[in-house]
C-alpha cells in the first residue's frame, strides 16, 4: 500500500497539499451539484453565486459548476465555451451521441466559474427505465404526479452518468470531488455510491425538507424533536418520497454537512445523522462594501424613502420625518416561519409604550414579502402622484419668488414680502393645500390582494388595529412584492432600500441561516434575529454583547411565545430611545461585523469537507492533519467600553434620560480606537498560500 498523502488546511490554487508528489495535484477536479445553479429558486443561488469566486480562486480552471438548463437563464447568464479540460470535453460528447443535450459555458458572475447544464427535457423520455433503476438500488419509488420529484430523478441520473463516464478516463485514480446541495441534487448522490465510482462524495442540506413543513403548521417543533414519528408526518404530508430521497442522500454521502448549529441538531433528530462540517454562509463583502461611505449612503436612501412616505401619507403627515424610523421585514411570504406573526403582535405593543410615554418618535414599518396582486393600490398611487403635484407647485412659486427677489436685490431694495406673492400664487397655494385633502385612512398595502380576506398579515394588522389612524406612533405599510428601481411607487433596488432603513426584524422560527439579516450587517444596518436562525446562533458564538453591534437576538427556544414577543418588543422600544448619535456609532460596529461573514474566512469550513471527504474515499492515498477541522473558540468581539448601544441596555430608570448623560457617554466613545481594536479580534482571512518550506503546522493552529 502506498504511503498517505497527508492533508492540510494549506493549499496551492485551492487544491490539497501532501508531502508524496506521485499523484499530480492539477488533476484533482471539483464539481459543485445543485438545481439553483443558474436558476435562481432561493437561498441556495445565493450561497453557491457568492461562493464562487473564492471557489474559483482556489481551484482555477478545475472548478466546475452543474446545474439544469433552461433556456430563459442561459440566456441572460452564460456565455458558452469549449471545456477546458479533454476528459470534460470526452465524457459530454458521449452523452451527446446518445441524445442529451449538455451544455458548456461560463457563468457570468463575479469568478466566472465554468458550468455544465443539462437540458432535463431532452432527457425526459429515459424517466421510467430511471425510476426503475432508481428503485432497484434504493426502493424508494416516485410519483408520477409530482414534477419536481421526476425532475430530480432525471437530472440525478444525468449528473451520475457524467460521473461515470468521466471517471472511466482515470484509471482508478482519486480525482473527483461531487458536492451536492439538497435533495434535488442528491439522487446523483445516491447513484453514483450504488455504481461505487471513485469520486468523494458531500451532500449539504441548506433546510431539512420535514422541517419546514413541520414548522409552517405552528408545531412546537424544536421542543419536541425527539418525539415526531418522522414517517408517519412525512407521509401525512405526501412528502414521503422526497424526504426518502433526502435522507438516503445523507447516509451515503462520505461527508455531510449543513449550514448551522441549529439545523444540525434539527438533521440530527430528523434525518438520523450528525453533520460532520457546519459550513456557515457568507457573503461576497466586495459586493456590498460602499468605502468608508456606508453612512452617507444611508443618509441618501432615507431622503428617498422619506419622499415616498410624504406620497403614502399625503393629509396625514402630522408627524415629523425627522423623527420617523424605518423597520422592515422581508422575505418569503411564511407568515409563521419567518416571524411575521409576531412582528406584527410586538408592533401593537410596540405602538402602546409609545403613545402610553407619549413619544414623538414614529414608526412606519415595510413589510416586503411578495403575494399574489392584481396591481397597485389607486389609492397609493393617487399619494405619489399628490406628492409629485405639490411639488412641482413648490416649485413653480419657489422660481417666481425667486426672480422678483433677484430684482429686488439688483435694485439695492428690501422687497415687501407681503407683495412678493400675488393673488394668482396664493390660489395657486390653496388649490395645493386642498388637494392633499383626505376622506380615508392611507391604506395599509400598496397594491390590490388577490385573496384579502384572507391574507394573514392584514388579517392581522385588522386584529390588532393598526390602520394607520393619526394617534398611532407605528404605521404599517405591506409591499407584497419585490422591490425595483423601476417602480413607480417606491424606486430603490432591495439594497438601497435597506440601506436607507433604520433597523431590519427578521423574528424567525425556522431560518436554518438566514441572509436578510446577514445583508443588513454588511451594509451596517442593525437587525433583530433569533436563537432558531443560523445566523443568530453564528453571532451568539462571535459576538460577547451581540446588541452592542446591533444584532438583536430573540429568544424563541427556551422561551414562551410571549416571553419571546415582549423582548422583542423591548428590543424595539429601546432603539426607538436611541439617539440620532447613538444610532451612527451602533451603525459604524455593525458594519465592522462583515468581516465575519465574509466568504475569505467562512470559505474554510468547505475547504475542510474537502479534505475530508478526499481522506474517507480514498484512505490509503490521503490523510487528514490532526489540527484540520476549524474551530471558533476565542474568535469574538467583546463588549465595546465606550457608549452604551441604547438606553435600554444602560438600564435607566426613566426612558427619557438627560442630554448631560448622552454627552458623557459622547466623550467616551472614539471610533477609531474601537474599530483597531476590533480589528485585532478579528483573525485575519484564511490563507491561500504555500507555508515555507520545513515549516510545520502546530497542533490547533487553526483553532479560531
Amino acid at each position: 500500500m502506498p504511503l498517505a498523502r497527508s492533508l492540510s488546511m494549506t493549499s496551492l490554487n485551492g487544491l490539497p497539499q501532501w508531502e508524496d508528489e506521485d499523484l499530480p495535484v492539477e488533476d484533482l477536479l471539483l464539481f459543485e451539484v445543485s438545481w439553483e445553479v443558474t436558476n435562481k429558486v432561493g437561498g441556495i443561488y445565493t450561497v453557491i453565486q457568492t461562493k464562487a469566486k473564492i471557489t474559483a480562486d482556489e481551484w482555477g480552471e478545475n472548478y466546475f459548476l452543474v446545474g439544469p438548463y433552461f433556456e430563459h437563464n442561459v440566456k441572460t447568464q452564460v456565455e458558452a465555451c469549449e471545456p477546458p479540460n479533454p476528459a470534460v470535453k470526452k465524457a459530454m460528447d458521449t452523452m451527446k451521441s446518445q441524445g442529451c443535450q449538455v451544455f458548456f459555458g461560463r457563468w457570468l458572475i463575479e469568478g466566472s466559474p465554468y458550468v455544465l447544464l443539462f437540458d432535463i427535457g431532452s432527457a425526459a423520455w429515459n424517466l421510467d427505465r430511471w425510476k426503475g433503476e432508481f428503485w432497484d438500488v434504493s426502493n424508494i419509488g416516485i410519483p408520477f404526479h409530482d414534477q419536481e420529484a421526476n425532475d430530480a430523478v432525471i437530472f440525478g441520473s444525468l449528473t451520475a452518468w457524467f460521473l461515470k463516464e468521466l471517471s472511466c478516463q482515470f484509471d482508478s485514480k482519486p480525482n473527483i470531488i461531487a458536492h451536492f446541495h439538497e435533495w434535488q441534487a442528491g439522487v446523483g448522490l445516491i447513484l453514483s455510491r450504488s455504481q461505487k465510482l471513485p469520486v468523494a462524495t458531500i451532500f449539504t442540506t441548506h433546510a431539512t425538507l420535514l422541517g419546514r413543513y413541520l414548522c409552517a403548521a405552528s408545531i412546537d417543533f424544536y421542543n419536541n424533536l425527539d418525539q415526531f414519528d418522522i414517517d408517519k408526518e412525512a407521509g401525512e404530508r405526501q412528502i414521503y418520497h422526497r424526504y426518502c430521497m433526502e435522507r438516503a442522500s445523507v447516509h451515503c454521502a462520505h461527508v455531510f454537512t449543513t449550514v448551522s448549529q441549529i439545523t444540525a441538531i434539527e438533521a440530527e433528530h430528523m434525518l438520523k445523522r450528525n453533520p460532520d462540517v457546519v459550513t456557515p454562509n457568507g457573503l461576497n463583502i466586495k459586493k456590498f462594501s460602499a468605502m468608508h461611505e456606508f453612512q452617507n449612503l444611508h443618509s441618501m436612501y432615507k431622503a428617498r424613502i422619506q419622499e415616498f412616505i410624504r406620497g403614502h401619507f399625503y393629509g396625514h403627515l402630522d408627524f415629523s420625518l425627522e423623527k420617523t424610523l424605518f423597520f422592515f421585514i422581508a422575505g418569503r411570504y411564511e407568515f409563521s416561519n419567518k416571524g411575521a406573526d409576531m412582528f406584527l403582535e410586538a408592533l401593537s405593543r410596540l405602538n402602546f409604550l409609545l403613545r402610553v410615554h407619549k413619544t414623538d418618535v414614529t414608526v412606519v414599518v415595510f413589510f416586503i414579502m411578495p403575494a399574489k396582486t392584481n396591481n397597485f393600490n389607486v389609492e397609493t398611487l393617487k399619494g405619489q402622484a399628490v406628492r409629485k403635484q405639490l411639488w412641482d407647485t413648490a416649485q413653480s412659486v419657489k422660481e417666481k419668488f425667486g426672480k422678483k427677489l433677484y430684482n429686488a436685490l439688483l435694485k439695492g431694495e428690501i422687497p415687501d414680502l407681503n407683495k412678493i406673492l400675488d393673488r394668482d400664487d396664493i390660489t395657486i397655494m390653496k388649490r395645493a393645500i386642498f388637494s392633499t385633502q383626505r376622506h380615508c385612512l392611507p391604506p395599509v398595502t400598496t397594491h390590490n390582494m388577490i385573496d384579502d380576506s384572507n391574507d394573514p398579515i392584514l388579517n392581522t394588522i385588522r386584529r390588532i388595529g393598526l390602520f394607520n389612524n393619526r394617534t398611532d406612533r407605528v404605521k404599517v405599510i405591506l409591499h407584497p412584492e419585490f422591490l425595483s428601481s423601476t417602480s413607480p411607487l417606491l424606486p430603490l433596488d432591495y439594497e438601497e432600500f435597506v440601506r436607507g432603513c433604520h433597523l431590519g426584524v427578521f423574528p424567525s422560527y425556522y431560518e436554518p441561516w438566514g441572509y436578510t439579516p446577514a445583508e443588513c450587517t454588511v451594509m451596517g444596518i442593525p437587525s433583530v434575529t433569533t436563537n432558531l436562525s443560523g445566523f443568530g446562533c453564528f453571532m451568539q458564538e462571535h459576538v460577547s454583547d451581540p446588541a452592542a453591534y446591533g444584532i438583536y437576538i430573540v429568544d424563541r427556544r427556551f422561551r414562551s411565545p410571549d416571553e419571546s414577543c415582549n423582548q422583542l418588543t423591548q428590543f424595539l422600544y429601546g432603539f426607538c430611545q436611541q439617539s440620532r448619535r447613538q444610532r451612527i456609532i451602533q451603525r459604524n460596529r455593525t458594519e465592522r461585523l462583515s468581516d465575519l461573514l465574509d466568504w475569505r474566512y467562512l470559505g474554510r469550513y468547505y475547504i475542510h469537507a474537502r479534505h475530508l471527504a478526499l481522506s474517507r474515499t480514498f484512505p490509503d492515498k490521503f490523510e487528514m492533519e490532526p489540527s484540520a477541522p476549524p474551530k471558533t473558540e476565542g474568535f469574538r468581539y467583546p463588549r465595546p467600553s465606550s457608549v452604551p448601544p441604547s438606553p435600554s441596555v444602560s438600564q435607566h430608570s426613566s426612558p427619557h434620560h438627560s442630554e448631560g448623560e448622552d454627552e458623557d457617554e459622547d466623550e467616551r466613545y472614539d471610533e477609531d480606537e474601537e474599530a483597531e481594536r476590533d480589528r485585532q479580534n478579528i483573525k485575519s482571512p484564511f490563507s491561500l498560500g504555500v507555508l515555507p518550506q520545513g515549516k510545520k503546522k502546530q497542533h490547533g493552529e487553526y483553532r479560531n
